[in-house]
């Protein structure tokens, strides 16, 4: 599992963009997911992240407080992606904004 640095514009909030989350078919419906999730959301609160967002299915994120990005007052890269950007808030006030990818995913 991977988290990348992005930010919220215009300001340039840091946040975390959780990367896609794969689990081999093999050890699927043993919760390996569950604990990757659950260990990066207790890491990026130990070091104060304030959001971090993830481009998914929303039912698979909902359980770990996720929300649709646009209820946090933040806009995904793309608006195609809707209700397919969930989001969490973390830690501080509340902050919203256009989420950027790190540059060289920007740049995708």
């Amino acid at each position: 599992m991977l988290a990348t640095r992005g930010r919220l514009d215009p300001l340039g909030v840091p946040a975390l963009g959780l990367g896609p989350l794969g689990v081999r078919p093999e050890a699927q419906r043993q919760e390996v997911g569950t604990a990757l999730v659950h260990a990066l959301l207790a890491v990026a609160e130990a070091y104060d992240e304030r959001v971090v967002a993830v481009l998914g299915a929303p039912a698979d994120y909902r359980r770990f407080d996720f929300r649709p990005a646009v209820e946090l007052g933040i806009t995904a890269p793309d608006p195609a992606w809707g209700a397919h950007f969930p989001a969490r808030h973390l830690t501080g006030p509340p902050v919203g904004g256009a989420f950027r990818y790190a540059s060289p995913f920007d740049r995708l």
